[in-house]
């Protein structure tokens, strides 16, 4: 991850699947506003657990990138079996993604566990481990958080603890659409923010004013010549969060304008529908109804004359 591809790769991913929970939560709130209830992931139309395996598979990606393809030896491990110190961020990396992986396994198993009662309280579980895992490392991270890209770590953390504090709400409260709107404009802005890191850390063109990419332990790290260049560089990433935070806000807003007038006249149509096909229903009861009381009555006028008849002989 420590580069500008391992940044943007994982920000695409988050991004992809932010913006997947924030368009079908939207949808299913728009159509079922008074039975809704969110999902801890959602079914493709044509692949049922396509969301899961495209998270298994990057997360996969992620770990081989880091263990074996990126290192020069391809093989993170010194000569005596111990990691050395410039591959903890690697290991790092790796753990994250590792979690991401259980999670869309397991996520798979308990969906196709038909005896499994709480499978989906089990899956948000697991979810929010994975999100804790990610916040845990971050925090502690091996790279210092010092410098410019310790303060992007630190604004990221903001995000991925809301990201964790509204999954575990998910488990009390399934039926909150704000929990899931605001869960899923999170996960958007994990992406967005990956994205922005790795560009903004990679591209010497785009390293602020008085500063430089020093190559330090086998990757390039953004140094300041001073603590004044230092400090306004920070500034320049709280500005960029900040943007971008508006930007994210204004997107999720707008999407839910869209989405949920598009998905409720649909809802008002098909409302109508079943509204004439129950009165078209009806009306042909009240025919057959009808039909047999005009019956019953020509039986009945029948067993009179009959009847008459009978007296008059």
């Amino acid at each position: 991850m420590g580069s500008l591809v391992g940044h943007v790769a994982p920000g695409i991913g988050f991004l992809l699947i932010g913006i997947w929970h924030l368009f079908n939560n939207i949808k299913l709130f728009s159509l079922h506003p008074n039975t809704y209830r969110s999902l801890p992931w959602f079914p493709a139309p044509k692949l049922r657990f396509l969301e899961l395996l495209l998270i298994a598979a990057g997360s996969s990606a992620s770990i081989a990138m880091e263990l074996f393809i990126g290192p020069s030896r391809h093989q993170p491990l010194d000569s005596d079996f111990t990691i050395p110190s410039y591959h903890l961020h690697n290991f790092e990396h790796a753990s994250i993604s590792l979690s991401l992986l259980i999670y869309a396994a397991f996520a798979i198993a308990l969906d196709r566990a038909a005896t499994a009662t709480a499978k989906q309280e089990l899956t948000i579980l697991t979810a929010a481990a994975a999100f804790g895992q990610q916040l845990l490392l971050f925090h502690l991270h091996s790279t210092d958080h010092a410098g410019v890209e310790g303060q992007y770590h630190w604004l990221l953390q903001l995000v991925i603890a809301i990201s964790l504090i509204t999954t575990l709400m998910g488990i009390s409260h399934p039926c909150s659409f704000v929990i899931a709107f605001v869960r899923s404009t999170s996960i958007s802005l994990q992406g967005l923010w990956f994205i922005v890191m790795g560009y903004a850390l990679w591209t010497p063109t785009l390293i602020p004013k008085g500063c430089f990419m020093n190559a330090e332990d086998g990757h390039y790290v953004v140094r300041c010549r001073s603590d004044g260049e230092l400090h306004r560089a920070k500034s320049l990433v709280n500005i960029e969060f900040c943007w971008l935070l508006s930007a994210v806000v204004a997107f999720s807003l707008l999407c839910y304008l869209f989405l949920s007038r598009k998905y409720e006249k649909e809802s008002e149509y098909d409302s109508i529908e079943e509204e004439e096909m129950e009165d078209l229903e009806l009306g042909k009861k009240s025919k057959s109804k009808s039909k047999l009381e005009e019956s019953d009555s020509f039986v009945h006028m029948a067993e009179r004359v009959m009847s008459s008849i009978e007296l008059e002989r």
